[in-house]
């Protein structure tokens, strides 16, 4: 499965990639950590450019670490850490060739219920237990891939309505909405660590 069209980066071929690609998806969710939702996931199609014109798992897995790490970090570099973040790209693609035959839909293929997608996904390398919540919020939302329970496995990420993650952007006014929402409880966290 794949989504129609997704509106996360604000460019329409990085947007028509995640849409169409669900290697570039995962990509994108991998490197969602640090940087904007729109950077992180505009990475797949800047290494897909970079590569040929094709998101290439198998290529990304087996590549020297030092050259994919090259190729991330030259301007504009695909993520703030563009090292760190190349490595995780590569063991996340080792993964998919290893166990899901080079390609991210096979994690949810055959999945019979959220709880075990969510689990499948976070034990991917750079997944736990928050970031597998809200690939499966996304999967779920805006993919079409919703085993039974999966708005319960993601729990609040899941809920219909809701405007807390990359899950719920799907124009500029649910941008704004999660991006307060992360913003409100990045303050609350803070004053929590202010008090003890």
């Amino acid at each position: 499965m794949t989504a129609s069209q997704l509106h996360i980066t604000g460019d329409e071929q990085a947007d028509a990639l995640l849409a169409s690609d669900p290697n570039a998806l995962l990509i994108g969710m991998v490197l969602d950590q640090q940087v904007t939702m729109e950077k992180a996931f505009s990475g797949p199609a800047v290494i897909a450019e970079r590569m040929g014109g094709h998101l290439d798992v198998p290529a990304i897995a087996a590549a020297d670490p030092d050259e994919f790490a090259a190729l991330c970090s030259r301007p504009p570099a695909v993520h703030r850490f563009p090292g760190s973040m190349a490595g995780r790209v590569q063991g996340v693609c080792r993964v998919l060739v290893e166990s899901y035959a080079g390609d991210a839909a096979n994690l949810w293929a055959d999945v019979p219920n959220g709880a075990l997608l969510r689990n499948r996904i976070g034990k991917l390398p750079g997944f736990g237990v928050q970031k597998a919540a809200i690939f499966l919020a996304l999967l779920g939302k805006q993919y079409g891939v919703q085993p039974d329970g999966w708005r319960e496995a993601a729990g609040g990420y899941g809920e219909d309505g809701s405007r807390l993650s990359v899950a719920d952007v799907v124009d500029d006014e649910s941008l704004a909405q999660v991006r307060a929402a992360k913003k409100a409880a990045k303050a609350a966290a803070k004053a929590v660590t202010v008090k003890a």
